[in-house]
């Protein structure tokens, strides 16, 4: 068997092994389903990504463990540091490429929606619509929020609908985010 196709059985028997038995279709889901369905969200700057082989025979896999500092708990208890377990990385030159994950790097600053840790394949909610990236904006001069497709954030109710907001309109702040992120659990807990 060639490497290539190796690398694609090894991704897909990973998958099936690390992904709960129930097949998943990803939707991008709406503000209240990020709130609702993350055990743990918080604000962090990756510190850390190492990448080694994990499983035996058939199902050896590439896992990368993703180290952040945590700078703001907003739901659950991530502690002072919290790593989340992914499907792909590079070991010794070998590449598992897992299509549509999150690539993170030290020094990134993201909101994250993370659920079933060290269970799935991408523990956000929604793969890569669990992850905010916190930028500094040179032109307002102030830290902005984008999805995890780079798009900028001016509402979360454009979440999970498919709606287009103007592009003059302003992009949220980190705590502007962080404030509706709070102000929904608190809906959900009066519930």
């Amino acid at each position: 068997m060639n490497r290539t196709k190796l690398c694609v059985f090894a991704v897909i028997a990973a998958a099936a092994a690390l992904t709960s038995a129930r097949a998943t279709t990803v939707v991008a889901p709406t503000f209240e389903q990020l709130v609702g369905q993350a055990e743990i969200i918080f604000e962090g700057t990756v510190s850390d990504v190492k990448s080694m082989w994990a499983g035996e025979g058939g199902q050896r896999h590439i896992q990368s463990y993703i180290t952040f500092k945590v700078a703001d708990a907003i739901k659950g208890q991530p502690g002072a540091t919290y790593t989340i377990s992914m499907l792909g990385g590079t070991v010794d030159g070998e590449t598992l490429e897992v299509t549509d994950t999150p690539k993170f790097k030290v020094g990134d600053r993201d909101i994250l929606f993370v659920e079933h840790n060290g269970q799935q394949f991408v523990p956000l909610v929604g793969i890569n619509f669990g992850r905010f990236h916190v930028r500094h904006d040179a032109q307002s001069g102030r830290d902005v929020v984008h999805t995890g497709d780079d798009e900028p954030l001016v509402e979360v109710t454009q979440l999970g609908r498919g709606e287009q907001v103007a592009a003059a309109a302003r992009t949220l702040s980190p705590d502007e985010f962080k404030a509706a992120i709070k102000s929904q659990l608190a809906r959900a807990a009066a519930h």
